[in-house]
């Protein structure tokens, strides 16, 4: 019943790709709508903001990095998931995109099964606390679940959906050192294919975003992450 209200906003100039990527998300439940250029996704993005957003960054005029930019900047959608979708696999197209606060990448051509997965990666970390919501105290920090809220001193922090599922992780268990493959599964799922370096990349802008308090998130060198105790 959720997958039948869930909408997904697909943009890519190519007309194949559009209909592979529709019918597939149509097949599982999903509304979907597609667009084929930066502007017009901007506009029905803020106009009438998705679930969730699949966005191809070789568009004309606007491309995807800056499609993602200016959502992000946009009150109405910074808080809308993106899961980018290119052909440039170098690490650096990737890395900018997910600086930008895109929430995962896929590159072309893909396996529509696996954008199913990553569909559903994606807005799992989006319900992150619905089925056991929670609120997590520790030193000058709170992280409100019903609310996917965070809070430090007092003061939001605006976080996305994949910093916020991360740092709930690190947070609930205090002292608790997590691989980066345990990052992974435990917040997109098992056997999910990505680079250690997304995973620096997100814990870097999450510390960035948490300033003089960075140093909460710690790194265990040789192994990956861990809350301070």
């Amino acid at each position: 019943m959720l997958m039948a209200k869930t909408h997904i906003l697909v943009v890519d100039d190519e007309e194949d790709v559009l209909e592979l990527v529709r019918y597939n998300l149509s097949r599982e439940g999903y509304k979907v709508t597609c667009i084929s250029t930066g502007e017009d996704a901007i506009e029905q993005a803020r106009r009438d903001p998705p679930d969730l957003i699949v966005l191809d960054l070789l568009l004309p005029n606007v491309d995807g990095l800056e499609v993602c930019r200016r959502l992000k900047d946009d009150p109405k959608t910074k808080c809308v998931p993106i899961l980018m979708l290119t052909a440039k696999a170098e690490d650096s197209d990737i890395v900018a995109g997910l600086e930008l606060g895109a929430d995962d990448y896929m590159t072309k051509p893909f396996s529509p099964r696996v954008l199913i997965s990553r569909v559903k990666a994606v807005l799992r970390c989006k319900l992150t606390g619905s089925d056991e919501a929670k609120v997590v105290q520790i030193h000058d920090l709170v992280i409100d679940s019903f609310r996917h809220e965070v809070l430090l001193e007092g003061t939001p922090v605006e976080l996305t959906y994949t910093e916020f599922a991360l740092l709930l992780l690190l947070a609930c268990k205090p002292g608790w050192a997590f691989t980066r493959t345990q990052i992974v599964d435990a917040i997109k799922g098992e056997d999910y294919p990505v680079t250690e370096r997304s995973v620096d990349v997100q814990v870097a802008g999450l510390r960035k975003k948490m300033g003089v308090h960075a140093e909460y998130v710690q790194t265990v060198r040789g192994v990956g992450y861990r809350f301070k105790e």
